[in-house]
Formats: structure tokens, sequence, C-alpha cells
């Protein structure tokens, strides 16, 4: 297969660190980059590693304000390579979580990634019709997105939704000029778990954000699903009994690394 041909510009949002920096870094260096977090201090540190050819938007993509401002500047840089990278979570039982922050989680996890496609991928398509070359989505996902997740419960499901969602999108764009790939990485070494409210610090086995992105850069325009890390098998096993061990596993572990961070 022919491999896919560098985009002009790529907008990433959930840029300030992890698997959104990481993407930032794996790009080839004649992609030119919009990145986006709330955090203005590390997405300027961020862009300074690239010089001219990358630009910040500091938002919010729970509100309407910021999403409507990460759109304005992907639309004014005629971005071809969309990565919905940004995503968010709360640990803990859903009752004990004020519901503000499962609407929270839903607005970015969800909410922001259809409204940015709804709004981007249109323009991105014509360009690529005139350029002879494809377009580019990546929505990130989790593997969470295969398994009901106990104490992260609104993650899992906005993360199943976003796969879903993905895969029938994929198929409606086939035909198009544009490769559509969700991305359902295992635990990854980022700060989520610290800033979902998990303090059983990070979960054993967790891979380097690096992997996630050069995998899912090396799988878009060669498929429409790629699952990375160890839960790849157990995301396809027999449905009722994979989810029915993952989750009592899930709450297991959990339970010992609470125990182990009260400790500490």
């Amino acid at each position: 297969m022919t491999p896919r041909e560098p985009s002009a510009r790529a907008l990433i949002t959930g840029a300030t660190g992890g698997i959104g920096a990481a993407f930032a870094r794996a790009l080839p260096e004649e992609t030119a980059m919009i990145l986006t977090g709330r955090d203005e201090e590390a997405l300027t540190l961020l862009a300074a590693e690239f010089g001219p050819r990358a630009e910040t938007v500091v938002a919010d993509l729970a509100t309407h304000e910021g999403l409507d401002a990460v759109a304005r500047a992907a639309e004014a840089g005629e971005v071809d390579l969309l990565i919905n990278n940004a995503g968010l979570g709360q640990y803990g039982n859903f009752l004990d979580v004020p519901f503000e922050e499962h609407q929270t989680t839903l607005r970015v996890n969800v909410e922001a990634v259809m409204a940015l496609i709804h709004r981007l991928v249109p323009g991105m398509i014509d360009r690529a019709e005139l350029s002879g070359r494809n377009a580019g989505l990546i929505n990130v996902a989790s593997s969470a997105a295969f398994f009901p997740i106990p104490t992260l419960a609104t993650y899992a499901a906005s993360k199943a939704l976003v796969l879903s969602f993905t895969e029938s999108f994929a198929a409606e764009m086939s035909g198009k000029p544009i490769d559509v790939l969700v991305s359902c990485p295992g635990a990854v070494k980022t700060a989520f778990g610290a800033r979902a409210g998990y303090s059983g610090g990070r979960i054993p086995g967790a891979m380097a954000p690096e992997k996630v992105a050069a995998q899912s850069l090396a799988a878009l325009g060669r498929q429409s699903t790629v699952v990375i890390g160890p839960a790849s098998a157990a995301a396809f096993a027999p449905v009722a009994l994979a989810r029915s061990l993952f989750g009592h596993a899930f709450v297991r572990a959990s339970r010992v690394m609470d125990r182990i961070g009260e400790r500490t």
C-alpha cells in the first residue's frame, strides 16, 4: 500500500501534554500545526519546539466560545488533518461525582469531537478533492470503549460513543478523499489519572504516549480502528465475558491502588 502523504496542516486538540504533544512531535517536519488546549504556558513551551510551523489556540472545548475559537482557527488555517485528542473524566462512583463534571466530560469527549468534525470535515474534503490528496481524521478513544469501567463509567461510555460514531462515520466517508481512524489505546503514561482524581498512581504496564501517536499515524489510511497495547486481545474477546472480567478486575485493581496511595 502506498504510504499516506504528509498533511500540510494539522489541528491537534488536547495538545498540552501526553498523547497530544506526542502527536505533534510525531508529525513530519513539513506539517504545520495548530495546537490547542487550556494551559497557555504548556502550549507555548510545546510550540517553541517547532518554531513558525506551530500556532496555538488557548481554549476550553467544554464551552461554546472555546469550541468556536478552535474551529475558526482551523478554518482559517485550512487544516487537512484533524486529531481529536482532548479528553477527560472523573474517577469515582457515578453518584459521588457532581453531575456538572459528568456534563463537562461529555461536552469535551463527545460533543466537541462531533462538532469539530461536522464543521471542519466538509471543507477538508473540498480541499482534498482539489489537491488530489486525502484529508485525515483521527479520533482518540480508549480501550475503555470496549468495556464498562466502574468508577469511570461516564468516561468509558463517552469513549464507547466515540468508537461507535467514528466507525459509522468512516463507513459514510467511504469513497470520499478522507482517511478516518479511531485510536483505542490502553493505559498510557499521562497526567489523565491525576486530573481525574485517581490517587493510586500510574497503572502498571502503562505505555508511552509516543507509541500511541506513532501507531495511530501509521494506521491512518490503512484501517478504521486501531487498538494499541495489551488490551487489544481482550477488546475482541466474547463481549459478555470480557466485560464481566474487565469490570471486576478494574474495581479490584482500583481498590488496591487506592490503598497503596493512601499509605504513600
